[in-house]
Formats: C-alpha cells, structure tokens, sequence
C-alpha cells in the first residue's frame, strides 16, 4: 500500500481535482502564489503575531503587530503573480483593515490556548495515509477546547454578517483530530471559522463568526457508507488522479498542468 501524506488544507482540493492534487502534493510542481493568497498569508502572519503576544502576556498593541502583514507583503518570499485589481499597496491597506477588525471585533471574546500549532504527522495505517497540518487556533469555551480557523475572501461573510462554512467540514475535521492527538484532549465544542471579508474599502470589510458541528461524522463514515479519509485513501492508493475540467481552479493560474492536462481536450 502506498504510504502519502495528506496536508489539511489540502484535503478538499483532492477531491474537486484529483489531477492538480497529485501535481502538487506528489510531484511537488509549484505555481507562483497569487495575490489573493498573499493577502490572506499576510492577515494569517499579523493576527498569529497578536493573539501570540496576548497568549504569552508580552502586550504587543495591534497596530504593533501590523507590522508582520506589512513585512509579509513587502517580502514574501516566494514568486506572486498580482491581480490586475490587487497590487501589493492595496492588499496592504485590506491587510491593515482586517487586522484591526480582527484585533477589536474577534480577538477580545477568545480564549485561546494554542496559536498556529502543528501538530505531529498522524499516520492512520490501514488506510495507508498520513495526516499533518497546522491549526489555526484552539481555544476554551464553555463546551470545551475547540478548533478556530481564520478565512479570507471576498464572499466569505455575507452582508447580514453570516460567514459561509459550506466546504469547510472536511479541513476542520482532519484539525480536529490533529489537535486532539497532540494535546491529548479532546475538541469537543464547535469548530468556529473566523471570517474576513477583503473589502477594498472599510465599507466593504467585515469580520464575523461561523459554527460547524460535528466536523469529523465526515470524515469517519459509517459501516454502510465509507467515510472521507477511506474515499481519499482509495483514490491516493489506486493511482486515478483523474482531472477536473470544471474546477473553479482549471486555469493556468492555478493549475501546473494546465496546459497538458487531457481531462480539457
């Protein structure tokens, strides 16, 4: 049986595009970040940076801890092809945006008791896959330690100040399970997604709060319908990286085999 680590974050990807999954997460082909992408690594770096501090009782001030977004953007350290409508002086101000409604909307109700943890490759070996990631957040609430993931994007919070949770379950899931074999305890409250909407104006910035229960029924499955790790490790394992001519990411953007794919002819 093939052994083949699977990341978290790139578990829903296998699935909408088994073909880019592998050339990625197998083969390793890379394709400069967009962005968008950076826009959100910048937010991820800045918000870790202040909710660290606060863990650790070092009293950085947000505007303080800005500065990582600012440095992220200025020095990502890797190729970015930008947008014609997002160029990094703008991402920049949307950074610095959502960071403070980060700090002043989200930040002050949380309890958090881990920041941007990785967790320990877990192995599951009758399914021949290893599942590693870095979570987010955990954090204390009243039912308990929970999973808190941060998403960024332009429709991920509606302007009735719902954030969109569909497509998340299987991501949050596999956290879950990271998280509960590195601490030792086990998540038993709702995963939350912490949204945040990339407005390019204050107007059009907003920060909100998804719940998702029971995150890994999913992933587990029952004895009459197999669960999403089986499925992912059926795939992985019979070798079928079939492509996905559909997927909202087949563009040469976003696809390292794009322009060879056979799935498009």
């Amino acid at each position: 049986m093939i052994k083949t680590t699977i990341r978290a974050s790139s578990l829903p990807g296998l699935f909408d595009c088994p073909a880019r999954w592998e050339a990625v997460h197998i083969q390793g082909k890379r394709m400069p970040s967009s962005g968008k992408a950076m826009l959100g690594t910048a937010v991820h770096k800045s918000t870790a940076v202040y909710d660290e501090s606060r863990l650790k009782g070092e009293g950085l001030t947000a505007d303080e801890a800005a500065g990582a977004a600012v440095d992220v953007l200025a020095r990502p350290g890797e190729d970015v092809v930008w947008e014609d409508d997002l160029n990094p002086a703008t991402a920049e101000k949307i950074a610095l945006g959502l960071h403070g409604l980060y700090c002043a909307q989200i930040a002050p109700a949380a309890d958090y008791v881990a920041v941007e943890a990785t967790c320990e490759a877990l192995t599951i070996a009758d399914l021949g896959i290893t599942l590693t990631g870095t979570v987010d957040r955990i954090q204390r609430t009243d039912d308990g330690l929970g999973i808190a993931d941060i998403k960024t994007g332009g429709q991920v919070v509606g302007t009735d100040g719902r954030v969109k949770t569909a497509g998340h379950a299987f991501q949050i899931g596999v956290y879950e399970i990271l998280a509960e074999a590195a601490t030792g305890q086990p998540m038993s409250a709702p995963a939350k997604i912490i949204g945040l909407q990339t407005g390019k104006t204050p107007k059009g910035q907003r920060a909100g709060i998804g719940r998702i229960e029971g995150a890994r029924a999913a992933l587990v499955g029952s004895d009459d319908v197999p669960g999403v790790l089986e499925m992912a490790a059926k795939l992985i394992n019979s070798g079928a990286f079939f492509g996905n001519p559909r997927s909202m990411m087949c563009h040469s953007r976003y696809c390292p085999i794009y322009n060879n794919c056979k799935s498009r002819r």
